[in-house]
C-alpha cells in the first residue's frame, strides 16, 4: 500500500508539472488524465473521496515540490510541550504548514504561539525528515523540519486547532498523532535537548 501512495505522488507531481508547462491542449489533456489516475490511486489507498483528492491535486499547480511542515520542541523542567490536535484528538509537538512570507524559524515560533499560547524562540534545527519515510503518509510529499526552541513567555491557551496544552515527561508521553510526530521523533527531540551540540539530522 505504501508503494502505491509513493507512485501516485510521483505521478501527480509529473502530471501537475506537465500541466503547468504544456504547450497545447493535447498535452494538457494527457497530463490531466494522469492526474485523474493519481487521484483515484490516492483515494483508494487512503479510503477518501476521489473528487476531494482530485480537487486538492488540481489546486496544486506549477512545478511541484514537497510541502514544508514545521514542528517546535519546547522544554520546561525536563518536560516537553505538546498540544492535543483538534483534527484527531491525539497529541503532537505544536506546528503546521510553513506560510509563504515566513522564514522557517518564524513559522515554527508562530505555530507554537497560536496553538499553545506560549512564546518561544527557535534556537536549533534538529532534523529534516521525509514524511514518507518516518510518519504516516500524506497525499502530498512533505518535508518535516524539527526545531529546538527556548521558552520565553506566555501561558497555556487552546485554539481552533488545539483541544488541550500540557507538558510531558519522556516516559509519560500521551498517544501521539503519528502523521505529525512519532515516538522515535520525540526521543530524538529529548536527545537534542540534552545534547544541544549534536549535529542536525536529515534524510
Amino acid at each position: 500500500m505504501s508503494g502505491n501512495i509513493e507512485w501516485a505522488q510521483r505521478i501527480a507531481a509529473i502530471a501537475n508539472t506537465g500541466l503547468y508547462y504544456a504547450q497545447n491542449h493535447y498535452d494538457g489533456d494527457r497530463y490531466q488524465q494522469l492526474l485523474d489516475i493519481a487521484a483515484e490511486m490516492l483515494a483508494s489507498a487512503s479510503q477518501s473521496d476521489p473528487a476531494k483528492i482530485r480537487a486538492l491535486l488540481n489546486a496544486d499547480d506549477g512545478y511541484i515540490t514537497p510541502k514544508v511542515d514545521v514542528r517546535g520542541a519546547v522544554f520546561k523542567d525536563g518536560k516537553v510541550l505538546l498540544v492535543r490536535e483538534a483534527g484527531d484528538g491525539l497529541w503532537s509537538l505544536p506546528g503546521g504548514w510553513a506560510d509563504v512570507g515566513d522564514s522557517p524559524a518564524a513559522a515554527v515560533e508562530r505555530e507554537i504561539r497560536e496553538e499553545s499560547g506560549y512564546q518561544a524562540r527557535a534556537v536549533k534545527l534538529m532534523a529534516v525528515d521525509d514524511r514518507n519515510r518516518r510518519n504516516r503518509r500524506s497525499i502530498f510529499a512533505v518535508y518535516k523540519l524539527f526545531f529546538l526552541c527556548d521558552l520565553i513567555g506566555g501561558e497555556a491557551r487552546t485554539s481552533e486547532e488545539s483541544l488541550a496544552v500540557d507538558w510531558f515527561a519522556p516516559d509519560k508521553l500521551p498517544p501521539l498523532s503519528q502523521g505529525r510526530v512519532t515516538e522515535a521523533q520525540m526521543r530524538r527531540c529529548f536527545l537534542h535537548w540534552r545534547q544541544p551540540d549534536l549535529p542536525t539530522e536529515f534524510d
